[in-house]
């Protein structure tokens, strides 16, 4: 009789590639069941039962949290660790905790009930949010919920593995990834999350190979399943073929190789053959990635996205509070330069009722909520120039539209500085501002904007998306979500072009820039920076460095003159053959 895994079909799976390296072992589905919650009325006489049971289970809960955080510290670190510290703080939050005894003892309902109602109102209202911050907070949410439900019901997870696995999961917590890690696993494998995320942030810091965003892997492997985990490429097999098993064990050792090549590249230029520089930095959202980040050996940071400041906090952080943050930065940085970014937020961080916006990517964000909160606003600026006096800190606005927006916020800047003279307070004066363009107004509009500002940055995702009029997150059209469609390439150059031409330099900040394929093809349109995020880095110098501008430019030129995405795609891939073939790429 034929062994049962050879008659399954091999499935292919791809999602976003969280942390490098290729797995290959069973699958181990952990599926946490959300505990059924039962409506019930309590009498008068067992409201301090039902209290204590609440006050028992939080101090449960928090001891928990607490032992996983203590293990987190000894294996990753205890800056890198302190993410596990937001949840551990929603379980001693009076507010929270005083709302929820309150309405046991005034609605008589049991405490699981009351626990999964007023949790889950803060954790639906995040979700309603159209950035992943605020949807990573709320599955954190969603998961301290859970976690409190379980005690008050006396449920155990089970999270003990048997043997070297692949862990597949619909989303995974901090505290997942963690719990998980005390076991020998293999990989992580999520229908959810994106490269940001802290469970991404994790895998990376353990080392342990991991793709997200997946969509429906939950529902399409089984206990035992045979996978092939490529954290490269974000490709997933299910039940690989024999063939395909020898490809990637091939690979794997491929590399292998080719990452000790890298780690020789740390504290060298990203610089072609013949002398061209390119500035390469990195995208970060949390103070716990800078050690990584030079590690891999970036130039600076060319985003910050001070949103992040916003993730374990009900309020907006003060101005002191920002200051020790950027300044953290910009210290550890020193003397290589960092970008912060404004926060770039939804509306309904400033008021919910705005959470319902229809369209909320059209909607009231980035620069829009700054322009309109300038007691926000002016607070984030105060904060940045003071952290800007060993001059290697810039300022970048999100989402600007118009000519009239920049000249508005950088009046802002002008009146931030004017309130820092007056108490004395030291600062950079000349302070570099920049731009993110990712509205295609902005990037008709590239040579006015130029004429304002001392930097652009392409925020290639947005710009993409806006461009071809396709929401990337919608099933029914996220295939028509081309980045190299000629009309993206021609708007690149046009931005580029207008960029130097009023003598400042053009980066790109989005997901293009990090992508092994795109990056001949970006130094060929003039790109001057290239800021991604710090896993790829060392394998982008790699690219920079094994080959000549002059072949790059070509390639751009016959790029620009292409008519179809696909026809691009194929000049970039017969290019990275020819010219680059000791590179492996996802095949």
């Amino acid at each position: 009789m034929p062994d049962k895994q050879h008659i399954k079909n091999e499935i292919v799976l791809r999602g976003i590639p969280a942390s490098h390296g290729i797995s290959i072992g069973q699958a181990y589905l952990f599926l946490k069941d959300t505990p059924v919650v039962e409506e019930r009325i309590i009498q008068p006489k067992e409201i301090e039962f039902e209290q204590e049971r609440f006050s028992r289970s939080l101090d449960k809960s928090s001891k928990e949290l607490n032992k996983i955080l203590l293990f987190a510290q000894e294996k990753i670190g205890e800056a890198k660790a302190k993410v596990l510290d937001a949840q551990i703080m929603v379980l001693e939050d009076p507010v929270l905790i005083g709302s929820i005894k309150k309405r046991i003892t005034s609605e008589k309902r049991n405490a699981e009930f009351i626990v999964s109602d007023e949790i889950g109102k803060y954790a639906a209202l995040m979700l309603k949010a159209e950035d992943e911050y605020m949807h990573e907070r709320a599955h954190d949410m969603e998961d301290l919920k859970n976690r409190i439900i379980r005690n008050l019901l006396q449920e155990r997870l089970i999270s003990k593995l048997e043997g070297s696995v692949i862990v597949v999961a619909h989303t995974l917590t901090p505290a997942d990834t963690m719990i998980l890690s005390r076991n020998h696993v293999l990989g992580y494998a999520t229908d959810r999350g994106g490269i940001t995320s802290h469970a991404a942030l994790f895998s990376r810091s353990l080392k342990i190979p991991a793709i997200v965003g997946l969509g429906d892997v939950s529902r399409s492997v089984i206990n035992g399943d045979l996978l092939i985990l490529d954290g490269y490429s974000g490709t997933l097999i299910v039940n690989p073929t024999d063939e395909r098993m020898k490809h990637y064990e091939k690979k794997r050792e491929r590399m292998n190789k080719f990452e000790q090549q890298l780690t020789n590249l740390k504290d060298l230029p990203a610089e072609t053959i013949d002398g061209h520089r390119v500035e390469l930095s990195a995208n970060i959202e949390l103070l716990d990635e800078l050690d990584y980040v030079v590690v891999q050996g970036s130039q600076g940071i060319g985003l910050y996205r001070t949103e992040s400041l916003l993730l374990n906090s009900d309020d907006f952080p003060s101005e002191e509070e920002q200051y020790q943050e950027y300044k953290k930065v910009t210290d550890r940085v020193h003397p290589h330069r960092v970008i912060l970014r404004t926060f770039d937020i939804g509306g309904d961080k400033i008021a919910p009722a705005t959470a319902d916006e229809s369209n909320p990517f059209l909607g009231w964000r980035g620069i829009r909520i700054s322009l309109d909160r300038p007691d926000i606003f002016l607070n984030q600026l105060r904060a940045m120039l003071r952290a800007s006096v060993r001059k290697n800190l810039s300022i970048m606005f999100p989402m600007v539209a118009t000519l009239e927006e920049v000249r508005m916020a950088k009046r802002y800047v002008r009146k931030a500085k004017a309130e820092l003279r007056s108490q004395g307070v030291k600062f950079n004066d000349k302070t570099p501002i920049g731009v993110m363009i990712e509205v295609p107004s902005a990037a008709l509009m590239i040579s006015q904007i130029a004429a304002e500002v001392d930097f652009v940055s392409i925020g290639t995702n947005d710009l993409t998306q806006y461009l071809l009029a396709v929401d990337r997150g919608n099933t029914l059209v996220s295939k028509l979500y081309r980045q190299f469609d000629p009309s993206v390439v021609n708007t690149l150059k046009h931005v580029i072009n207008g960029a130097h031409k009023q003598g400042i330099w053009a980066g790109i900040c989005g997901e293009m820039g990090g992508n092994p394929l795109a990056v001949p093809l970006l130094i060929g349109l003039g790109i001057d920076e290239l800021s991604v995020v710090p896993a790829v880095l060392p394998e982008i110098k790699k690219i920079i460095r094994s080959l000549n501008y002059s072949l790059m430019k070509e390639l751009a030129v016959q790029a620009m003159g292409a008519s179809t995405s696909d026809e691009v795609e194929r000049m970039m891939s017969k290019f990275f053959k020819k010219h680059l073939p000791e590179i492996p790429l996802d095949n």
